[in-house]
């Protein structure tokens, strides 16, 4: 029979391990709990699986060509050929790596260059502030879409010239969020303390402002990548985007514009993976700012 000090010691051991795992149980309740959050993390895996093995996922050759065109879906092509026979089900694969691989570099640019922007609008303020707001507020002035047509029409086409056609049009929301929650934390106590401590600028900026800042930025920058998934497969269905012998879901839209009324899966497909990725991502984007709040209100401002 256990003594009542031992069995004391092994309770106070299990609640140190659930309090050392709570934040992890309690991120893993959440996702568990919301159901279309779960369902988009599932179909954002299988696309991302997909779109880093390609090589290994695709039956064929995207780019490979025949005399036989618009196959109707088979065992052999499970989403049917284009007109050029080229199978759709790789072409799709190979474009989820395009899409994705554009959706995450733009929002790291731009989330790089807008955070930097908001964070010296809001500490310094003054003429530095005006200048910096005042280019934000012009951008903020049109869609981002357009923002982006009139970019890549100076740099030209081209994966490169997309991606920083795209970042530079996204980087006001960040700008504005980080330039906002300068303002509420700068005048914070533990932010005064540090300056009369004889903390650099820098280190104040670092160390105790862009960590409380994180939470609205992590949720912009998950909302943003399917907006620029969006802006890229919208660029593309115009001729903007990336060359045409490179397989993207909006040039596979755009030539089935021609055979939409003989091939329907040739624009159905395409645009199912776009709505499904997009949608996977806004599910996980609203789910991470529900988590975040709650965190927010349940712990307190690191410094």
């Amino acid at each position: 029979m256990a003594r009542p000090l031992d069995t004391i010691t092994a309770a106070r051991e299990l609640g140190a391990q659930s309090l050392r795992s709570s934040p992890r149980s309690r991120w893993l309740r959440f996702l568990l709990a919301d159901k279309k959050a779960t369902a988009g993390l599932v179909v954002l895996t299988i696309i991302t699986f997909a779109a880093v093995f390609a090589p290994l996922v695709a039956p064929h050759d995207p780019t490979a060509m025949a005399f036989e065109f618009l196959e109707k879906p088979s065992l052999t092509h499970p989403l049917g050929t284009d007109d050029l026979n080229r199978d759709l089900f790789s072409r799709i694969v190979h474009g989820a790596r395009i899409s994705l691989f554009v959706g995450l570099s733009t929002v790291f640019i731009s989330l790089v260059i807008g955070v930097t922007l908001g964070l010296l609008a809001g500490y310094y303020g003054g003429l530095l502030d005006n200048i910096i707001m005042r280019y934000i507020d012009l951008l903020w002035a049109f869609p981002n879409f357009i923002i982006a047509v009139y970019l890549v029409a100076i740099f030209g086409t081209g994966l490169s010239n997309v991606i920083v056609a795209v970042s530079l049009a996204f980087i006001d929301d960040f700008a504005r969020i980080a330039r906002g929650m300068v303002l509420s934390l700068k005048e914070k106590e533990y932010v005064e303390g540090a300056r009369s401590l004889g903390a650099s600028d820098a280190r104040i900026i670092l160390r105790h402002i862009l960590p409380n800042s994180l939470p609205p930025l992590i949720v912009q920058a998950t909302v943003s990548i399917s907006y620029a998934i969006l802006a890229e497969a919208g660029l593309s269905f115009l001729g903007l985007g990336v060359k045409s012998s490179t397989p993207t879901w909006g040039l596979i839209l755009s030539d089935a514009r021609s055979f939409i009324s003989r091939a329907w899966w040739l624009g159905v497909f395409p645009g199912l993976a776009i709505m499904l990725t997009v949608l996977s991502i806004n599910f996980l984007g609203d789910w991470l700012r529900d988590v975040l709040d709650v965190r927010e209100q349940a712990e307190e401002p690191q410094h």
